[in-house]
C-alpha cells in the first residue's frame, strides 16, 4: 500500500463509546499509510480502552488534560492544535458531536478542536436512535457547514442490540478516507538519506582541516523532500543551520562518524543523496595537545578518508545513489568519470570558486548525469533547484520501476 500519509499529523480524538476499541486499530492503520499519530482521550474514552494501549500503538504519550503541567506554559491544548494537519475524532459521540457544535472548551478535546486551523474530520459512533435525532443530525449539519468532514456512520448490529445506522466505520476505510484529503507528494512512501555539511579532521585539539560547505543545499533537499512527502534522515556535518520540520536529523563531525552514520541507516532507504562535502584527507595521527609554533615550517602526514558514496553504491542492495561533484572546472567532465567510476545512478555537478560558488551561497546551477541521460538547471535559489532534482529523481525512480 502506498504511504499517503507520509509526514502528516494525526491528531486522533478517541470520545466515549464501545467503538473505542476499533480505534486502536484506527493508530495502526494509520501509522501504516505513513502518518505520525498522537492520540488525545476524553474522560469517558478511557473507562472503554486504556491509556497505555493507545501509547503502545502510538509511540507517543497520549493527552486528556487540559491544563498540562510538562507542556510549554502549561497550554498542552495549544501545542497541540498546531501540531496537527488533521484532527480526527473517531469514535464521535454524540456528546462530543453536540459539545463540538456549541464551541464548547472545557476540557482538552473540544479546546484542541476549538483552537485548531488543521483539517477537521470525524467517524460517528452511537446508538441509531441517537443518530436518527433530531438535535444530532442538526449539530452534525452545523459541523459540516463549519468544514468538519463527516464519515459514517455504517448500517448493522449494535453493541446495544439493535440494528441500524449508528455503527463506526472500519478502521481500513476511514484511514483511506484520511489520505484522501492530502495531496499525494511524488516522492510519498519514499525512505531518503541525505548527508549534508562539511566534515572537520582534528589536527589537535584546537585546530582542524575542513571546507566551505554551508550545507545549505543538503538541507534545502531535506526540507523539499519531506515536503514531496518523504520520510527523510538528514545526517549533518557542523554547520549553523535549523533543522527542516519533519526531517530526523543525524549531527557528525568527521568522515568516520559521517560514514558509521550512514552505514547505520542506509539499509533502511531508497535513496541516498550525498551531498555533504567530506574532507577527502585526515591528518594519519592527531596531536594530543596543541602544536606550538617553534619551528618555521610544519609538515603533516595526511590519509585517505573513507569514500562513503562509492561505498553505498557498490552495496548488494544499494538504494538510488546521487552524489555531487563540486569542481572548479570542467565540470561535466569531472562530474561523468566519477558517474561512471562510483556506479552511481545520479550525479549533480556544480562549479565552486569566483564568485558564483555555490558554497555559502543562497544560489545554485546544476549539471546533472545519468546513464544514458542529463538535463540543466539553471541557477536560481536552493530550495527551487532541490525541487527540480527532486523532481528528476522521482522521475528516474518511475523509470525503473
Amino acid at each position: 500500500m502506498q504511504q499517503q500519509l507520509t509526514n502528516r499529523r494525526v491528531l486522533l480524538g478517541v470520545t466515549g463509546g464501545i467503538a473505542a476499541y476499533k480505534s486502536a486499530e484506527l493508530v495502526r492503520r494509520l501509522k501504516e499509510l505513513g502518518a505520525e499519530v498522537r492520540v488525545m482521550m476524553t474522560p469517558a474514552a478511557t473507562e472503554f480502552v486504556s491509556p497505555l494501549t493507545f501509547q503502545a500503538l502510538s509511540g507517543n504519550p497520549v493527552h486528556s488534560q487540559l491544563l498540562d503541567p510538562q507542556a510549554e506554559a502549561g497550554m498542552g491544548h495549544i501545542e497541540l492544535a498546531r501540531w496537527a494537519d488533521l484532527i480526527l475524532v473517531a469514535p464521535a459521540s454524540a456528546d462530543s458531536i453536540a459539545r463540538l457544535a456549541h464551541g464548547r472548551a472545557d476540557d482538552l478535546f473540544t479546546a484542541v478542536c476549538l483552537a485548531s486551523d488543521a483539517v477537521r474530520a470525524m467517524a460517528p459512533a452511537m446508538n441509531r436512535l441517537m443518530w436518527a435525532n433530531p438535535a444530532t443530525r442538526d449539530n452534525v449539519a452545523l459541523l459540516a457547514d463549519r468544514g468538519w468532514a463527516v464519515w459514517g456512520p455504517g448500517e448493522g448490529d449494535q453493541a446495544c442490540g439493535e440494528i441500524g445506522p449508528g455503527r463506526m466505520l472500519e478502521p481500513l476505510d476511514i484511514a483511506a478516507r484520511a489520505a484522501q484529503l492530502f495531496e499525494t507528494g511524488l516522492l510519498a512512501g519514499q525512505r531518503l538519506l541525505i548527508t549534508a555539511g562539511p566534515t572537520r579532521e582534528a589536527l589537535d585539539p584546537v585546530r582542524f582541516l575542513s571546507n566551505h560547505s554551508s550545507g545549505k543545499m543538503g538541507f534545502a533537499l531535506a526540507r523539499e523532500a519531506a515536503s514531496a512527502g518523504a520520510r527523510v534522515t538528514l545526517i549533518s556535518g557542523p554547520v549553523h543551520l535549523p533543522t527542516p520540520d519533519r526531517v530526523t536529523r543525524i549531527d557528525v563531525v568527521s568522515a568516520a562518524e559521517m560514514r558509521d552514520a550512514v552505514l547505520d541507516h542506509v539499509r533502511d532507504c531508497d535513496v541516498f543523496i550525498a551531498t555533504a562535502a567530506v574532507v577527502d584527507y585526515r591528518p594519519a595521527q592527531a596531536a594530543a595537545h596543541k602544536i606550538k609554533k617553534h619551528q618555521e615550517t610544519l609538515s603533516l602526514e595526511l590519509v585517505r578518508n573513507p569514500d562513503i558514496l562509492a561505498e553505498v553504491a557498490a552495496l548488494a542492495e544499494a538504494p538510488f545513489s546521487v552524489g555531487f561533484a563540486a569542481e572548479t572546472d570542467d565540470v561535466a567532465h569531472y562530474a561523468k568519470v566519477k558517474l561512471n567510476a562510483k556506479n552511481l545512478n545520479m550525479i549533480a555537478a556544480n562549479r565552486v570558486g569566483g564568485v558564483d560558488s555555490a558554497f555559502d551561497g543562497d544560489d545554485n546551477a546544476l549539471q546533472v548525469f545519468w546513464p544514458g541521460g542529463d538535463a540543466s538547471i539553471s541557477r536560481s535559489s536552493k530550495h527551487s533547484v532541490a525541487r527540480q532534482l527532486l523532481e528528476l529523481i522521482a522521475q528516474r525512480l518511475r523509470d525503473r520501476d
